[in-house]
């Protein structure tokens, strides 16, 4: 008797018993039918029914059913949502921006561009739990060799990253596959890509300081090259930050214009960005200029309390990045015309990246280089440190052998 009850037991082809819900079809397929969380009736499908079982000739490489049914099985005795919610990448990125409320208006201009980068990838329309921790690299790598910068590659991370662990937290996906180092995957370009020599440097200076035109600018451009100063910073610098007696510039905040042009005075980018810096002979007599040449107005305008800001724009307002970065562009696009050996692109953030490089390449303590630059984080810093080549080393050994 019991020999026939086994007998009646459903069978694959190859005489092996099928499980609850298993079944095997006509073209050799096996299906395995399940009710989810919600109570509806799903379908796992496989050519394969163990791992061992070789794959029928012309089929695709494929999960075997029951390893598939022990996945889908853990999920749901762990309550995660089947197929991450139906949510693709793009949807799950524009759920999660949503509920960013009250964010300033350049995070929230940050975040439109992730959207908008995602919106043009194919990587969008993924549903989430396909997406695996090896496409996620790929996809960050991709958009390298598209041409996009680091500082790109790494604001679209910064939002994709937490958009993923929204949907691990929300039970739609078991792991984030964005949790890994960046600079893993894609190559930190920005430090050699954006800063330029020190005799290109130089060689930009001398000609603005020598120009009818723009020698105007020499000061606020020596400026930026010399400490390092986020350009939103440098253009929120008042009359009372600069500490000629201390010799110091107080930086405690920065000067933002909306794309609906307002003018709003905001917190430093981070916690770190808060900071006294020195300021050498050179940046204090600079200074020293700027505030003996800066404009009077008849009324100083006044941004959310703040007033005495050093550069005036035509209509009596602070100049803010955009004034800076056509100062910069008009002026090397003049150079570039008049001398055969041509300067490369050169912008605030370039004056930035030069600054740090340069410090890093003196041999500056990179803990008083991140003070000096406001990161939040030494990992920033350091990547300075990792484009330093061969002659960087051998001057720093021979530094190091001197004072032995």
């Amino acid at each position: 008797m019991k020999e026939k009850k086994r007998d009646l037991k459903r069978r694959d082809k190859k005489g092996r018993i099928l499980r609850s819900g298993e079944s095997q079809r006509a073209d050799g397929r096996y299906a395995y039918v399940y009710t989810d969380c919600f109570g509806k009736q799903k379908f796992l499908y496989s050519w394969k029914l163990e791992t061992t079982d070789p794959l029928p000739a012309g089929c695709r490489p494929c999960q075997s059913l029951r390893e598939k049914e022990k996945s889908i099985q853990r999920d749901i005795d762990d309550g995660i949502i089947p197929y991450g919610g139906e949510l693709t990448v793009l949807q799950l990125v524009i759920k999660y921006v949503k509920q960013k409320t009250g964010v300033r208006h350049n995070t929230m201009a940050n975040y439109n561009f992730v959207i908008n980068v995602i919106k043009k990838e194919e990587f969008g329309t993924r549903r989430i739990d396909k997406v695996k921790l090896s496409d996620a690299k790929e996809w960050l790598i991709k958009l390298q060799a598209d041409g996009r910068g680091y500082s790109s590659i790494h604001s679209i991370r910064g939002v994709v990253r937490p958009a993923f662990q929204m949907a691990v937290d929300d039970d739609l996906i078991r792991k984030n596959p964005f949790e890994f180092q960046l600079c893993t995957v894609v190559v930190n370009d920005s430090v050699t890509r954006e800063a330029i020599t020190r005799k290109q440097e130089r060689k930009f200076l001398e000609f603005i300081k020598n120009d009818e035109h723009y020698k105007r600018y020499y000061d606020g451009m020596f400026v930026l090259f010399k400490t390092g100063l986020r350009i939103s910073e440098f253009c929120g610098l008042t009359l009372s930050d600069i500490d000629f007696k201390e010799k110091q510039i107080n930086i405690n905040h920065q000067l933002q214009r909306t794309r609906d042009m307002r003018y709003v005075i905001e917190d430093t980018k981070t916690t770190s960005g808060t900071r006294i810096i020195p300021m050498t002979d050179e940046v204090c007599e600079c200074f020293k200029r700027i505030v003996a040449n800066r404009k009077k107005p008849k009324i100083e305008p006044m941004i959310d309390g703040y007033s005495g800001f050093l550069f005036l724009d035509k209509k009596d307002m602070p100049e803010v990045a955009l004034h800076w970065e056509k100062h910069f562009e008009w002026a090397l696009n003049k150079h570039n015309r008049i001398y055969k050996e041509q300067l490369p692109k050169i912008t605030p953030h370039v004056c930035r990246h030069t600054y740090c490089s340069n410090m890093a390449k003196s041999g500056m303590n990179p803990k008083t280089l991140q003070y000096l630059m406001g990161h939040s984080d030494i990992g920033v810093t350091l990547n300075t440190y990792t484009h330093l080549g061969l002659d960087d080393a051998r001057e720093e050994l021979e530094r190091i052998s001197r004072l032995a």
